[in-house]
């Protein structure tokens, strides 16, 4: 596969900017031509056919007149999918039903491009979504992980909580929000109370993550392409008073900032291996360094943030993903 003229789709939304511009531009470096797939403009603003019969199949996707077929696709970054966009118009009784037929279709027309390279192949991607398999694989590579229950049972939150001396936290298995404004709620990691255990009828509503609360000096991100890990780390002793998630706005309004950091060998190398056991090319992870200076697993996104990191402290991430999008395979 030669990468000179070849296209490569960049699927997110229309207020994604930074990170997709920079891998745009770092594969039109390269030789390449990015080709940008907004699919919260989709069905409305651009079209794709998927034609299947005696001749074989045929895809297809226009936007603003621009038109190009599936076979010309060599590689994918699957850099997030969004919600289908349907306007105004369409009555409430039938609107849910078009957001199901959007993406059916927009996911029947993805998963069959014949596409070289992705980042992240939709289904192992979809399979890593799992937190708690996350946590599985990651301790069987080696990583430390945090003691965690997942429960809707108050009696086992209590137990959890005695056995661990009261230093739990409780996050959720998946992303209460995904608002593209911001101004949904969102539910942060937060410490528990003693208090708290007397206030868990909710959890017959829904379910929780219930962790050992690990001591921090620092909290990492690190951006993992490719076997290459990219980290870059804020100082928690600056903001454990305030705040236990360190996506919390009061983090930011802080001041406190992302900083160069970097890990020992031996966690790179479990980290590719994570990796590698999760079928990710790519994957933000979240891990804690103890003030003994252990590293501790939180979980893997395989769609995280890695923006700030190349922003803040310079790192080449965006050359990374581009780069892993134009490898050869290993049947050219």
């Amino acid at each position: 596969m030669t990468t000179a003229g070849a296209n490569v789709l960049l699927i997110s939304h229309s207020q994604d900017d930074f990170g997709i511009g920079r891998v745009a531009d770092a594969l039109r470096r390269r030789g390449a031509r990015p080709v940008r797939l907004d699919v919260d403009r989709f069905p409305r603003d651009l079209t794709l056919s998927t034609a299947l019969g005696a001749g074989g199949v045929r895809r297809r996707l226009e936007d603003a007149g621009a038109a190009i077929g599936g076979d010309e696709i060599s590689a994918v970054w699957l850099r997030r999918l969004w919600a289908p966009s349907l306007g105004e118009g369409i009555p409430e009784a039938y609107r849910a039903a078009c957001v199901r037929e959007s993406m059916a279709a927009l996911l029947g027309w993805l998963r069959g491009l014949p596409a070289r390279r992705w980042i992240n192949e939709p289904a192992a991607e979809d399979r890593a979504q799992d937190k708690l398999r996350q946590l599985e694989v990651a301790a069987s590579v080696g990583l430390r992980i945090p003691e965690t229950l997942v429960t809707n049972d108050a009696a086992e939150v209590r137990a959890f909580f005695t056995r661990l001396g009261g230093n739990v936290v409780a996050k959720m298995l998946t992303p209460f929000s995904t608002s593209l404004s911001g101004g949904a709620p969102f539910v942060f990691t937060h410490a528990v109370s003693a208090a708290d255990l007397d206030a868990l009828s909710g959890l017959r509503q829904s379910p929780m993550v219930f962790q050992e609360r690990i001591p921090k000096a620092r909290e990492l991100r690190v951006a993992c392409v490719g076997g290459r890990c990219f980290p870059g780390a804020l100082d928690a002793s600056r903001y454990e008073s305030i705040a236990v998630d360190w996506r919390h706005p009061a983090v930011s309004h802080a001041g406190i900032g992302w900083e160069q950091d970097a890990l020992p060998r031996d966690v790179e190398a479990q980290l590719g291996a994570l990796l590698r056991a999760l079928g990710l090319v790519f994957g933000a992870v979240d891990l804690i360094r103890t003030p003994d200076g252990e590293h501790v697993f939180l979980e893997v996104n395989p769609a995280g943030e890695w923006g700030m990191l190349e922003r803040d402290l310079g790192l080449p991430i965006a050359d990374a993903l581009a780069e892993a999008l134009l490898a050869p395979t290993e049947n050219p």
